[in-house]
């Protein structure tokens, strides 16, 4: 129950974070790294450190001469090994177990298991750091300026259609100055497919290169003979080790004492790892496919009026085409967010207001305004009736 505990906590925690009012800033790829990853990762820390799911995490038996709570400890804090020669051999007529036998053959090492929990924590923070990179870099720009319009209609027509031109305003007197913003998104996007690549690379080496083709083995497994296949995971996350004790005699020579260990926690391990190692695959490709998406929306206005028309489809296309062709990446980038954030009919008013100022003065030069400037002079510096310097003043206090 401990456990549930635990997972129920962290459940609790993403609910809190994630589902009060807050403001888009990404894809829903994006956030698969940031909320989904990361939060599997943290709870199969929490599982594989629950030791009542399976109960001590090494046991060992040897010939008495060593009390049993020291030589648990002593094989959990240095190592275990195997014999990679004796796996796939019949068990209890050629081996007592598999990868045990002869122990003057090549020799495996065992003691990842020490890092488990801290290798998963760590990979956690791994997949949240693009996302923390890009949070500070956007400092809150969408939901200052979508304020008030995220989610739903404001009642009072008057005040929609008030932070409507405002919201428009600051567009057309801070056109082509979001490029940085624009390039900031991006390169967090092209640090999520690295930091996703990299993980498997980097579990690879830390399962001493076996991480790369786990998940295709047991794959191939699964479709074998049931009677003459061999259980890869075995390999990589064996179940029963050995371990060798040396201590002094009575007369002062050392003596040699060997012992069989059971690692009871690689039952979770292997599905852990194994059910990781087809979540990066599938992360990975969607995260490259990403990049892609948005390479040509950089490289293609077209792509972009693509994006804009399908969202509204009520719209003209003329509208549409002459707003893509006034405004720059950056600028369609923070359309497209507000996009998210605004619902459709509030959207569409706003790009409808937007086309017709920028199509009435084409030759608008940007300023790059605060978002206190969208504001009418007359409410600038009247907290009560402007939303947005009464948010900016909460933030700071």
């Amino acid at each position: 129950m401990a456990v549930f505990g635990l997972v129920s906590a962290v459940a609790g925690f993403v609910k809190v974070r994630y589902l009060i009012d807050k403001a888009i800033i990404d894809n829903m790829i994006f956030r698969c790294h940031y909320r989904i990853t990361s939060a599997i990762l943290f709870v199969c820390c929490i599982i594989v450190t629950a030791n009542n799911l399976i109960g001590d995490p090494i046991s060992c038996i040897n010939d008495g001469a060593i009390p049993t709570h020291v030589i648990n400890t002593y094989c959990w804090i240095t190592y275990t090994f195997s014999i990679p020669g004796q796996h796939g051999r019949h068990i209890g007529t050629e081996v007592a177990h598999s990868g045990l036998g002869n122990d003057n053959a090549e020799k495996t090492f065992h003691s990842y298991y020490q890092w488990v929990p801290f290798m998963l924590f760590f990979q956690g923070i791994l997949f949240y750091i693009p996302h923390w990179f890009w949070k500070n870099i956007e400092d809150g720009k969408v939901r200052m300026i979508s304020e008030g319009m995220r989610g739903f209609l404001v009642s009072n027509v008057e005040e929609r259609l008030s932070r409507q031109r405002r919201l428009v305003q600051y567009m057309v007197d801070s056109l082509s100055t979001h490029n940085t913003y624009a390039t900031g998104y991006f390169v967090c996007e092209l640090l999520n497919f690295i930091n996703v690549v990299g993980n498997i690379f980097f579990v690879d080496k830390f399962l001493g290169g076996a991480f790369l083709t786990y998940g295709t083995d047991v794959v191939k497994f699964s479709n074998m003979n049931q009677e003459s296949r061999y259980d890869p995971m075995v390999e990589v996350f064996p179940r029963v080790t050995k371990c060798t004790f040396h201590k002094y005699g009575a007369s002062g020579s050392i003596q040699k004492h060997d012992a069989m260990c059971v690692l009871a926690l690689n039952i979770l391990n292997e599905k852990i790892y194994i059910f990781l190692w087809f979540w990066f695959i599938i992360l990975s490709i969607l995260s490259g496919l990403a990049i892609i998406y948005s390479a040509v929306i950089v490289m293609m206005p077209t792509t972009r009026e693509f994006i804009i028309k399908r969202r509204l489809r009520c719209r003209s296309s003329q509208e549409i085409e002459a707003l893509i062709r006034k405004v720059e990446v950056g600028d369609f980038l923070l359309l497209h967010l507000l996009g998210q954030n605004i619902n459709v009919a509030s959207f569409g008013d706003i790009l409808h207001l937007l086309c017709n100022q920028l199509v009435e003065s084409p030759d608008v030069t940007p300023s790059a305004p605060s978002t206190l400037e969208m504001a009418p002079p007359a409410l600038e510096m009247d907290p009560i009736n402007n939303p947005l310097l009464k948010n900016l003043q909460m933030e700071k206090v």
